[in-house]
């Protein structure tokens, strides 16, 4: 098992709107490295979900429900989509402020490569958030 963090802006997507669908296709992914992660992500896989810009907050957990397949908003092959459902809420966000205080998650992928839209997370980091979280 792998763990992840996708970011999404609210305005665009947000957590409320994954959980009222109850599932969604992470399509619109134009980043090779991005692209490159969901491309590595199994069924069962937790993923983090973060809202960016507006409110910089980490605010759930979902998983991965269907493994990469063909962006249907893409023409070219190489861009790839995963299903995601929701799995919960985070009793409380966990703030961006907060990661950046916290030594055990210096390394964090958030912090070194803060535009990357997909990104994965060691256990250690997934598990540090989530007692964040709780």
């Amino acid at each position: 098992m792998q763990y992840w963090l996708v970011k999404s802006e609210p305005e665009a997507y947000s957590w409320a709107d994954l959980v009222k669908d109850g599932k969604t296709s992470w399509t619109g992914v134009r980043n090779f490295q991005a692209r490159n992660n969901i491309v590595q992500m199994k069924t069962g896989d937790p993923v983090l979900f973060y809202h960016s810009v507006s409110e910089k907050a980490i605010v759930g957990i979902a998983k991965v429900d269907r493994e990469a397949y063909q962006d249907p908003t893409s023409d070219d092959a190489r861009w790839q989509t995963v299903d995601l459902v929701p799995t919960r809420d985070f009793k409380e966000p966990v703030t961006l402020d907060q990661i950046k205080k916290d030594n055990r998650l210096e390394n964090i992928a958030l912090l070194r490569q803060s535009r990357l839209s997909v990104m994965p997370l060691k256990p250690e980091e997934y598990d540090t958030i989530l007692g964040l979280g709780n």
